[in-house]
């Protein structure tokens, strides 16, 4: 989904004047917010991992958080189907500022889901023994890729609430092309390019053969 994402957004800054003219007006907010909530499904995904592992290696049921994944997405893209197709009815400010806050709250959760599950599989591993084949190099994954997912998702949080409040912060304008392209690359491609290269080797899925329950 990555792709799509980096796509999406190609697009969007290339033909950057073109996508601020585009009518109906719900056009811009779907090529906007759009790569937003893959680059939420893309990320939360790995907070599953972690989530998966955390509960395999502490023997907890893992067969409800593939169900939560997946209601919390789509919960997530109906509620944003159903603010375009009313904007789409009604352009209106309120709906507007509606869909702005419902953005910054996804990325706010999913801040949260990484500091939760990338915090807690963190410490998990500096409890294993020294000589644990692996274990420093997992602690820097896990701890750096914590840092990086919980930083951007922040950052988009902060600055989509404050273009809620204030319009003239808004970077999405057709005024601040080069804002945009920086504020995308700090939450965006900067970050996704980091957390590719730091797990450019994927650990093994299965690993309760690997890990004893940590009691």
């Amino acid at each position: 989904m990555n792709v799509i994402v980096n796509g999406v957004r190609a697009i969007v800054f290339g033909f950057h004047k073109q996508v601020f003219l585009l009518h109906p007006k719900v056009l811009i907010f779907v090529l906007l917010d759009l790569p937003s909530l893959l680059f939420f499904s893309t990320y939360s995904l790995l907070a599953l991992f972690w989530a998966e592992i955390y509960h395999q290696a502490r023997s907890l049921p893992t067969d409800k958080l593939r169900i939560s994944y997946a209601a919390i997405n789509g919960v997530i893209y109906v509620i944003q189907v159903c603010i375009w197709l009313y904007l789409w009815i009604d352009d209106n400010s309120v709906v507007e500022f509606i869909g702005k806050v419902f953005i910054a709250a996804v990325s706010f959760i999913a801040a949260l889901g990484f500091l939760l599950y990338g915090g807690r599989l963190f410490f998990m591993l500096k409890r294993f023994p020294i000589e644990s084949k692996g274990r420093r190099k997992k602690l820097n994954e896990v701890g750096s890729v914590t840092a990086i997912c919980f930083t951007c998702f922040l950052i988009r949080c902060s600055v989509v609430v404050l273009s809620a409040f204030d319009s003239d912060a808004s970077l999405d304008v057709l005024d601040h092309p080069v804002l945009n392209l920086i504020y995308y690359m700090l939450v965006e491609i900067l970050p996704s390019a980091l957390v590719l290269y730091i797990l450019r080797k994927l650990p093994q899925k299965i690993i309760s053969a690997q890990y004893h329950p940590i009691l």
